[in-house]
């Protein structure tokens, strides 16, 4: 199959124009072939985008956007498996991880209609200030007007959707810029759409590289960008966006705290998903586990026994817990990120073999925080594990980083959960929980280098509105 953008609800799909293959991450085979956009079609996409928001969806009622969002849901219900099937062949997601993605897709959707008609503001008692009296103020919240949405590769439909679904409920247009990776499920998304009754011109898809993505960023017309990514691309879209409202979600290396009461048995189920889930990529994947050292034996040997009992292999077989990596490129970086800290004196517990694009789950030992595989986001298969002693050192060690996304901390101590969770430098913490948990209605985003702004529905459509205020002087005489 060969696909397109699609502008004003067009496809744009000419023979003459230069095209990219979408290969499958597993067995290498193509998968379907994309007919890049041009300059031109993005301005066509900004310009159409523009056009479309002065013209239908600023006179779109609440009621008429929420209907769309829960069409969407209703439709996408039906389309579960044809679009995890889609993402296991494009990101070579298992099948069971693909199938939740798309669960949570709808959760998405039905979480942005139901908020679109619950978009509220608020009054303003002005005679609380001296010389308010007789005056009413009233704030409002409105659209942005176009807002481009550049999403990444390892949750292609839901994080596209956390993007989209907001700014579809709070009223704006979208230019749509998909990973070059998994552009098909983009494509079937902007399709979704149009069944459920968007107006053609709201949503416009462009498929191309990161060439599409930069005028993207600096275009006139564009009031916000909102990003899923790496943080070097993300450093260049803060610095180039001037004015423009900005979420980025970047990386991460997230540290789980095990302090000498907790749930041994249960924190290591759930963090063998946690590091192993997609192959690791996954910007909250547990990538470091700090264990108290009354328990750090223990706890490692039952880590490297459940780790053992994953499975790897096809992602489009039921049994499947691990996969590929995006491709052989990602696999060998993270390959040699773990030969390097071995020659630095680490240890390989288990995995670290690499065959073509798939990476056996690894699981490293004295390890040092210069080590890249502690220092800098691995999105890949691999977690270590670190033995502390104090409460002040632990919060220490998971606060020595750039990057402050998510965090778990495991203890049966309420007193010490909260303490800690509010010293440790994160987004969000998760008590007796991985840090790789999501869901889809809570504030998501980081501190430091892991980006700016929020995502999560509710926090999203605030970022994608303004601020109005309305003042309203009285006449006291009647």
């Amino acid at each position: 199959m060969r696909y397109g953008s699609i502008i004003n609800g067009q496809e744009r799909n000419e023979k003459q124009r230069e095209t990219l293959e979408v290969r499958n991450p597993f067995n290498q085979e193509k998968v379907a072939e994309l007919a890049l956009a041009t300059q031109s079609d993005l301005e066509d996409a900004v310009n159409n985008s523009f056009d479309t928001f002065h013209s239908t969806m600023k006179v779109m009622h609440a009621h008429q956007r929420s209907d769309i969002l829960r069409k969407a849901a209703d439709l996408l219900e039906g389309k579960v498996e044809e679009f995890a099937q889609t993402i296991v062949k494009e990101a070579g997601k298992p099948i069971k991880y693909s199938r939740d993605e798309i669960k949570r897709s709808i959760q998405v959707l039905r979480f942005s209609s139901e908020l679109a008609k619950n978009i509220t503001g608020e009054v303003i008692p002005m005679d609380a200030a001296i010389g308010g009296e007789n005056r009413m103020g009233l704030v409002t919240r409105k659209p942005l007007g176009v807002v481009g949405a550049i999403t990444p590769f390892n949750f292609p439909l839901n994080l596209s959707l956390h993007k989209i679904a907001p700014a579809i409920a709070a009223g704006n247009t979208i230019v749509f810029k998909p990973a070059e990776n998994t552009p098909i499920s983009a494509y079937l998304l902007v399709k979704l759409f149009q069944e459920a009754g968007l107006p053609k011109g709201v949503l416009n898809l462009l498929m191309g590289t990161g060439k599409v993505g930069e005028p993207l960023v600096t275009h006139k017309k564009v009031h916000k960008i909102t990003f899923t990514g790496s943080l070097p691309v993300g450093r260049k879209i803060r610095e180039s966006a001037g004015f423009k409202k900005v979420t980025l979600e970047l990386g991460s290396n997230s540290p789980n705290i095990l302090f000498e009461d907790a749930d041994i048995e249960s924190a290591v189920k759930d963090l063998v998903k946690g590091a192993f889930a997609f192959s690791g990529q996954v910007c909250i994947s547990a990538q470091r586990v700090y264990v108290h050292k009354s328990i750090y034996d223990s706890f490692l040997e039952k880590y490297i026994k459940e780790t053992e009992s994953l499975t790897i292999g096809n992602p489009e077989k039921e049994e499947t817990d691990i996969g590929p990596m995006i491709n052989e490129d990602e696999a060998m970086r993270a390959k040699q990120w773990i030969d390097d800290a071995v020659e630095k004196g680490a240890k390989i517990e288990i995995g670290g073999e690499r065959n073509g694009t798939v990476l056996s789950p690894t699981i490293m030992t004295n390890v040092d925080h210069n080590m890249k595989i502690i220092a800098e986001e691995v999105f890949a298969p691999i977690v270590s594990v670190i033995p502390f002693e104090t409460e002040d050192e632990v919060v220490n060690y998971s606060n020595d980083s750039i990057y402050g996304l998510q965090a778990g901390v495991f203890t049966k101590d309420i007193d010490r959960a909260m303490r800690v969770a509010n010293q440790l430098e994160m987004g969000g913490v998760w008590i007796n929980e991985i840090s790789t948990y999501r869901q889809d209605n809570h504030p998501y985003g980081g501190v430091k280098q892991s980006g700016i702004g929020k995502e999560g529905v509710k926090y999203a459509i605030e970022d994608m509105t303004e601020i109005k205020f309305i003042g309203v002087k009285l006449n006291p005489n009647h």
